[in-house]
């Protein structure tokens, strides 16, 4: 058994990051679809990766948990990648809520609770979120720090106060990027870290359509939205 790397979305963004920082350990890709799963881990493998796949559904406790098992009988956690979400375009405000508010919260808590000693993880947020306009201190404080189970009956996320999906969308990852600082001082008491990154989607486009390396496409934006 050795370190385990677990990319949750098997998009290109978890792919080019997870190269960079898997070679010599056991890579777990996961995603809400196998087929996904199962072709990241076809060019994974071509490149000489150690590397298998499983399905996890997000904005599901049990699906996360479940993951967590199965990571934890390959090796010791050294690496958390999760780029999995729904944008604006894809679904309804209520599943925006779920699988990128919750469903992020749920893989901070479950996997912060198994991270190895300096091991380190990183969640893909969006630009978009800095496009939301201030929030209170005390709205602030509620998406970083109120218990998962609890996040989603905030009055705040209710569909009266939530305009539309791109709000959604928006408030979610404002949301991550909050909440990762909370459970930053968790992952600290364990020898772990834990940060966000806010990709320009924009960007991510660009240089697809410039066919650079995965590398040059993360280095070129710095940031990030959805995967």
């Amino acid at each position: 058994m050795g370190n385990v790397i677990v990319v949750i979305g098997a998009g290109s963004i978890g792919q080019a990051i997870a190269r960079r920082v898997s070679a010599g350990k056991k890579v777990l890709l996961a995603d809400l679809h196998q087929e996904n799963a199962d072709a990241a881990a076809s060019v994974f493998g071509n490149a000489g990766f150690d590397v298998c796949t499983a399905t996890v559904d997000v904005s599901s406790r049990a699906s996360v948990h479940t993951l967590v098992q199965t990571a934890t009988a390959l090796g010791d956690v050294t690496g958390i990648i999760h780029a999995a979400g729904v944008s604006p375009s894809q679904a309804s405000p209520v599943t925006i809520l779920k699988v990128d508010l919750y469903g992020t919260a749920l893989v901070l808590e479950e996997f912060g609770n198994v991270i190895a000693p300096g091991g380190c993880g990183i969640v893909i947020a969006s630009q978009s979120g800095h496009r939301l306009g201030a929030l209170t201190t005390e709205q602030d404080a509620a998406l970083a720090t109120t218990p998962a189970e609890e996040l989603l009956s905030l009055p705040m996320l209710q569909p009266e106060q939530i305009k539309d999906s791109l709000h959604a969308y928006q408030i979610s990852k404002r949301g991550n990027s909050l909440r990762v600082k909370a459970e930053a001082v968790r992952w600290g008491k364990r020898g772990a870290r834990i940060n966000t990154i806010s990709p320009c989607q924009r960007r991510i486009k660009r240089s697809a359509r410039r066919r650079l390396s995965p590398h040059d496409r993360i280095v070129s934006c710095g940031t990030r939205g959805n995967s």
